[in-house]
């Protein structure tokens, strides 16, 4: 190359123009170098001089690599991770990282310890320790409750065990618009049905969301994730919350306070939920309402119906609309399986036609707004699955519907401070997804 170069040089001084390009083509030809390659890199002007450029012996000594031997790769460890694809199972998640042990495999594949792992959530990640022979060390899967299965040979054996993992929070922001309902919304906007049902429950006293839902209605959540060495475990509690229905925008803001109690509050720190709670069930569809002449379905006579029926699925969580404690829990004629809860000021509410009681639930038990007491059945005179619920004030049943239920305790003056701290951040961040929503609409 020098060579090429210091004869380009001499060329351009003694050479007229069309003969010298003629040489130097010749030149780089004959050294076999790309033409237009070269000329691109190594074009010298006309008339310029080259100095000699110095050389510089440089002598290293560089290790020998030698190939592993068995016994050598026997003895190394290989980190592998595969992130879990639809259709995936344990044998081709095997294959993909590289496990290559018959006793391995057949333990994951029938074991009882590991049947967790049979139920693979595409999107989540497996990791795996083997040896350069592709014998399996251990194998670590993170299952969606925060809690990490794990397994490490021992041996000619295998020992697994479940374990909580550590996790860091962080808090994400996502609006959506209702165009057909809740969960269409939110699963446009990204969000779990865990967030909508939240969502659901926290302006639960304000929306009823079986009917009151409209086109062009909006949301804004700031809520937590949970995340484990960079994997998303599981999503968290909503913290800050907004919902435009009707034109009427109702907020909702996190506060626990320093006894461990924490609720929903609005911006002024007044309870965004009452007393109780407009429906027991999150989503439902109201079958039969509140009537002093109806025709039984069961019986084929006209009688009063005290309460309001709530048409829903078999199995469905029915909640404890307020705080209170358990008067009556079993059988009871045409009520079928039922509930009663006792609540302060001489409020009552029943729950009836059940197909099972909440684990545990008993008579004088304590239970708080939003607890699951049971489930939606048909069990008494009833012709389908639904929720037969009552509300009475002093014995005398009342529309639950009509009835205004008075509110909650608001934030306390002692908490005041500690409150307009924590709603202070939450507040901006709802404020940034409006003027984004306003601005995406203009």
């Amino acid at each position: 190359m020098l060579l090429i170069q210091r004869r380009s040089a001499i060329l351009s001084e003694k050479t007229p123009d069309l003969s010298r390009r003629r040489w130097r083509r010749w030149l780089l030809i004959g050294a076999g170098l790309p033409l237009l390659g070269v000329m691109a890199a190594f074009g010298i002007a006309p008339d310029t001089r080259t100095e000699t450029v110095p050389l510089l012996q440089v002598v290293q000594e560089l290790a020998l690599v030698i190939p592993p031997t068995p016994e050598t790769a026997s003895s190394e460890s290989y980190w592998r991770e595969e992130r879990i694809q639809r259709g995936d199972t344990i044998a081709s998640l095997l294959a993909r990282l590289d496990i290559e042990d018959p006793e391995a495999v057949k333990y994951l594949r029938t074991a009882r310890d590991v049947r967790s792992l049979y139920q693979l959530v595409p999107g989540r990640t497996i990791r795996a320790v083997t040896n350069g022979q592709g014998t399996l060390v251990s194998l670590r899967y993170l299952h969606g409750d925060g809690t990490e299965l794990v397994v490490r040979r021992d041996g000619d054996s295998f020992i697994t065990t479940e374990q909580p993992v550590v996790t860091q929070t962080q808090l994400v922001m996502a609006s959506g618009e209702i165009r057909t309902s809740l969960f269409a919304a939110t699963d446009g906007a990204g969000l779990s049905d865990m967030v909508a049902l939240q969502l659901a429950d926290i302006f639960s006293s304000e929306i009823d969301f079986h009917r009151d839902l409209r086109p062009g209605d909006r949301f804004s959540v700031v809520y937590e994730t949970l995340y484990n060495e960079g994997e998303m475990v599981r999503t968290g509690r909503i913290v800050a919350a907004e919902f435009t229905n009707d034109r009427q925008t109702y907020r909702a803001l996190y506060f626990r306070d320093n006894q461990g109690r924490g609720g929903y509050y609005t911006p002024d720190g007044k309870n965004v939920r009452k007393a109780f709670l407009r429906s027991p069930l999150e989503f439902s569809r109201i079958t039969s309402g509140f009537t002093q002449a109806r025709l039984h379905p069961v019986l084929n006579i006209w009688r009063a119906h005290k309460g309001v029926d709530y048409g829903a699925p078999v199995g469905t969580r029915v909640r404890v609309t307020a705080d209170g404690r358990v008067q009556f829990v079993g059988r009871q004629g045409g009520y079928g399986n039922l509930v009663v809860v006792g609540h302060n000021n001489g409020y009552a509410t029943a729950y009836g036609h059940l197909s099972a009681f909440a684990k545990g639930l008993r008579p004088g038990q304590r239970v708080s707004q939003g607890e699951t007491i049971g489930f939606v059945g048909k069990s008494g005179l009833a012709t389908g699955p639904h929720l037969h619920y009552e509300f009475r004030v002093g014995g005398v049943h009342q529309n639950p519907l009509r009835f205004a239920t008075p509110p909650g305790q608001p934030i306390t003056r002692d908490a005041r401070v500690a409150f307009d701290e924590t709603s202070h951040p939450l507040l901006e961040r709802l404020d940034l997804m409006r003027d984004m929503n306003l601005a995406t609409a203009n």
